[in-house]
């Protein structure tokens, strides 16, 4: 179900102008409304040419169908209103079921967390993080919240990461934009190829070691493996990564964590931001690598 209230500088205005021109409401879900919802305006049957004043509420609701099995999953939730739920993923978890995977994933845990509140909502993703991927972990509850985020994701959502990656960029901070698709033959390994989608990271080196780099990475878009392929077509992979061409000596994941997001919420509109320190496993590789650093002066 989906509830508004018609500002008081609008009106009378039909019903489906002000929910597509002021609402921003998604084709997708204006069409599950109208073809299995039911439309209500201040408690009355209301129909898309009906029209609506100042202070009148709006009321949708159709049916939501969810076919995640809820599974009951430790969540480390950072943040949570009507609209968001901000959590902090850990490491070797799946956001989303896929083919070929059985275990519980984290929208499994999310739908059981929600049914344990009696709450109907689905799982609506806003960006998703690679299984081995730890850190901030944005969800809309609605769907139609999910379009406001991705729709202007670009302007609405900064998303930065902490990165460990063989040698030291040159430049110490930079853009890479470089087009990413798939490997061909490979149903997994994304590469820099001319043929494939926009894809655009910034960096800037944090801190330098010997052999290795702590870099922080700002997505503009969210391609899959985008920071791993970036980074190993600059001849700088991930620690880690070893589909990618980086060592496992200090650590057996790809050496990426989400730390920090910053948004407008799409309802409130007031700016947000969240950040989290590096998990165990990768501040041992930097006391390691600061270690070795020292060892060798």
């Amino acid at each position: 179900m989906l509830k508004f209230s018609v500002p008081g500088n609008i009106g009378p205005i039909m019903l489906r102008d002000f929910l597509r021109k002021h609402i921003k409401l998604s084709l997708t879900v204006w069409r599950k409304v109208k073809r299995e919802g039911t439309i209500e305006v201040n408690g009355m049957q209301a129909f898309p040419g009906s029209l609506v004043s100042s202070g009148d509420t709006i009321h949708l609701n159709w049916r939501q169908e969810c076919n995640i099995q809820p599974i009951s999953l430790p969540l480390s939730i950072l943040y949570e209103d009507d609209s968001l739920l901000i959590i902090n993923k850990p490491t070797g978890i799946l956001v989303h079921p896929a083919c070929g995977h059985s275990e519980p994933t984290i929208a499994n845990g999310i739908i059981q967390y929600y049914r344990s509140k009696n709450c109907q909502h689905g799982f609506h993703p806003v960006h998703r993080l690679d299984r081995n991927t730890s850190g901030l972990l944005l969800i809309a509850k609605t769907a139609h919240v999910q379009h406001l985020l991705s729709r202007g994701q670009n302007l609405q959502i900064t998303r930065r990461y902490l990165a460990i990656v063989t040698g030291v960029p040159f430049p110490a901070e930079g853009k890479i934009n470089l087009p990413i698709g798939r490997r061909p033959g490979s149903i997994i390994e994304r590469t820099v190829c001319q043929e494939g989608k926009e894809a655009l990271t910034f960096y800037r080196t944090v801190r330098s070691f010997q052999n290795a780099g702590l870099l922080e990475m700002e997505l503009q878009t969210g391609r899959t493996h985008q920071i791993r392929v970036h980074l190993s077509h600059l001849q700088h992979p991930l620690l880690g990564d070893d589909l990618y061409g980086g060592s496992s000596v200090f650590i057996n994941r790809p050496a990426l964590h989400s730390c920090r997001l910053e948004l407008i919420h799409p309802i409130r509109q007031e700016a947000m931001c969240f950040s989290i320190p590096l998990p165990a496993d990768m501040q041992n590789v930097l006391d390691a690598l600061e270690s070795q650093t020292g060892d060798d002066n």
